[in-house]
């Protein structure tokens, strides 16, 4: 598939997946602040990965863009920690939200919503502090990411930092066991008619996730690279029902697996934090 007809087809997906988001979880949440990145940082691996290393206190006061806003939330909760917070989507459901957010709450700084294709930004060169994006480069196919990358890196301050939080696949064996074991809406591969339907809807293409893959592609762009491998036990959860015994284990996976040997943490992996810092590339 084209990355412009892969474009459409997520973009067709995200609009009707947030066409009827209710923004009011998302404003309990930023009223309760502390209280939801205590639980969402300890639990959840986007959000553990996400705000490792003082993030939080980092974007304070700080230039932020977020590629693939999608529901905002991530947006939101940056706003609501002091951040100045640009917001690209693809979706235009994402700007309606970001509006009706600004209605509803007194960011110190309102959130700027970028329409449409982020590589036509109309952005200005070196003008942002951090450059995030949640579980969003895996939605891209490989030229397009380049492109991403590229652009990510011209609109980076020099001592700015971009972040990406994405899956991980550095076992063939394990990737391939995987999608034999059904995973909410996605059916197992053995039940062949269901799950080449399920794929032909996936808003995913056929692409490298792997920790290489991401290393390699940051270096055209960056001097400094960083992945951090996240999920390596937390991956168990599954097996837990919904509950506090579930959580329980999340925190002590998370915490754990940092201490885990790091060929061991990376090659079993479920997902990364990618940091990209000092860009190479020029104004051009």
């Amino acid at each position: 598939m084209s990355s412009d007809l892969n474009q459409e087809k997520n973009k067709l997906h995200y609009d009707k997946l947030y066409a009827n988001y209710n923004i009011k979880n998302i404003l309990h949440w930023v009223n309760n602040l502390d209280a939801f990145l205590n639980a969402a940082t300890t639990t959840e691996t986007s959000w553990f990965a996400l705000y490792q290393k003082d993030f939080k206190e980092k974007i304070k006061g700080k230039k932020v863009l977020e590629m693939g806003c999608g529901d905002c939330v991530n947006a939101a909760i940056m706003a609501a920690l002091g951040a100045e917070v640009y917001a690209n989507d693809i979706a235009d459901s994402s700007g309606k939200m970001v509006e009706a957010l600004n209605n509803a709450y007194k960011f110190e700084t309102p959130i700027r919503f970028v329409s449409g294709d982020f590589l036509e930004n109309n952005l200005g060169s070196e003008s942002f502090d951090f450059v995030v994006g949640k579980a969003f480069l895996h939605h891209l196919e490989l030229p397009a990411e380049e492109k991403f990358l590229k652009e990510t890196a011209r609109l980076l301050k020099e001592d700015g930092e971009a972040r990406f939080f994405e899956p991980a696949v550095n076992s063939k064996l394990l990737d391939e066991v995987r999608w034999y074991i059904p995973v909410g809406k996605r059916p197992s591969k053995f039940q062949k008619k269901a799950f080449r339907k399920w794929k032909e809807n996936d808003p995913h293409p056929d692409r490298s996730f792997s920790s290489s893959h991401f290393e390699n592609a940051g270096k055209k762009f960056f001097h400094k690279v960083e992945i951090y491998p996240v999920g390596t036990l937390e991956r168990f959860s599954r097996f837990y029902k919904w509950g506090e015994k579930k959580n329980s284990y999340k925190r002590w996976a998370l915490q754990a697996e940092k201490k885990l040997p790091r060929l061991l943490n990376r090659t079993f992996t479920r997902s990364q934090l990618i940091i990209y810092r000092k860009p190479l590339l020029t104004k051009s």
